[in-house]
């Protein structure tokens, strides 16, 4: 997923950064509400983290304007208010999940993980794709019962597919998923990870629809 990090905490979004993008995750961490706003508008993310003390505002306001405008992007909020008011509010104003600091980083990406599941429309972790069986929540995939081992990249890939099997993926949509803006983009670089799944999970796994993009297929 491409991750958007709003913590103006050195050390703790230093920490949380380092977390997610161990996960496979593209992430980008600013410590600014007018900061995240400009990378909103920049680019498309599948996932927000929001702390609720910023520098220039609180989180509430921010979290209520990104939702009135339509903005479903699924957030999740890390903060130290940790009062069952502050909790309420959050979830209220639209946030998917609140979790008060301190926090295990660990625990972190499991919730990341379960808030991506739903809206991908499937909580449930376990996938069957003929004779794939995938685990996301693990991030493990066996090949007709044998393990078969991704790296972070190909996972975030192939991840990409799972969570739309029926959609037709651009090139420019699956570079998001795997780039933030400080990495530079390998021009073939998705063509790379497409032929590197394939070889690993199944010739058909990811099907090409010439000129336009790839999609799920059947191994």
């Amino acid at each position: 997923m491409r991750v958007l990090l709003i913590e103006d905490d050195t050390a703790l979004g230093a920490a949380i950064r380092d977390q997610i993008a161990a996960d496979g995750h593209s992430v980008d961490w600013v410590n600014r509400l007018d900061q995240a706003n400009d990378a909103i508008v920049a680019a498309a993310y599948d996932l927000v983290l929001l702390d609720l003390m910023l520098p220039d505002g609180l989180g509430i306001p921010f979290l209520n304007a990104l939702r009135g405008r339509g903005d479903v992007t699924p957030v999740m909020i890390p903060t130290a208010l940790d009062q069952v008011s502050d909790r309420i509010a959050g979830l209220n104003a639209g946030a998917d999940d609140y979790m008060v600091k301190p926090f295990d980083l660990a625990e972190l990406s499991a919730r990341i993980g379960s808030v991506a599941r739903r809206y991908a429309g499937n909580p449930n972790p376990n996938i069957t794709l003929g004779p794939l069986a995938i685990d996301l929540a693990a991030r493990s995939i066996t090949l007709n019962g044998k393990a078969v081992v991704l790296t972070a990249r190909e996972w975030v890939l192939f991840e990409a597919f799972l969570q739309r099997p029926a959609q037709l993926l651009s090139k420019a949509q699956l570079e998001e998923r795997l780039y933030s803006f400080d990495r530079e983009i390998d021009s073939n670089a998705i063509e790379v990870h497409v032929s590197r799944l394939r070889k690993k999970l199944g010739t058909h796994v990811i099907e090409t629809e010439r000129g336009l993009g790839y999609r799920l297929g059947r191994p």
